[in-house]
């Protein structure tokens, strides 16, 4: 089974007192402007934050899906060493049909933003490099987990492609 088959439902839940601890614990800081859970993982863990696209002090935020879970987040780094980003963003100039679906990815993910909150500094502005090149796996991976299977076709790809990490244990409790 592949990470994305293993998926519990996607979309965002509300984030819990335990969630943003286990997220704390997953990053290594603090959470902040958490909006929801935006997937968990089959452990029933969080897998994605959601967050809001201004923080409290202002800032434009244009990354609303953010993987917590560093076991993911280390098998991603290594399809990322791997040369996957170069292969993926050279598929999407080659292929019109791919590039469109990458357009629709990236469309999918303004709207879920511009649902949360319009901010005119990031408008037209995905994150990740959408639709036009891959410049991190991270952020593929967690739209697809959030969005769900079909929405990203290249998130959906990194999923496959990754190890079942909540096999050895819930997500941000140390492997013993």
């Amino acid at each position: 089974m592949s990470a994305a088959e293993a998926q519990r439902d996607p979309g965002p839940s509300p984030a819990t007192a335990e969630d943003l601890e286990i997220m704390h614990r997953q990053l290594g800081r603090p959470m902040r402007n958490v909006v929801a859970v935006g997937a968990r993982c089959p452990c029933g863990q969080p897998d994605v934050v959601q967050t809001a696209p201004r923080l409290d002090d202002g800032t434009p935020f244009p990354t609303m899906y953010y993987l917590t879970c560093p076991k993911a987040a280390g098998a991603i780094g290594t399809l990322e060493a791997g040369g996957l980003m170069k292969e993926m963003t050279a598929r999407i100039a080659d292929d019109p049909d791919l590039a469109a679906a990458q357009r629709r990815a990236h469309e999918d993910y303004l709207q879920r933003r511009a649902e949360l909150a319009q901010v005119p500094e990031i408008a037209g502005v995905s994150a990740g490099g959408m639709p036009d090149r891959v410049k991190c796996l991270h952020v593929y991976a967690a739209h697809a987990l959030a969005a769900g299977r079909g929405v990203n076709p290249l998130g959906d790809e990194v999923l496959d492609a990754l190890p079942c990490w909540w096999e050895r244990g819930p997500c941000g409790v140390e492997e013993r």
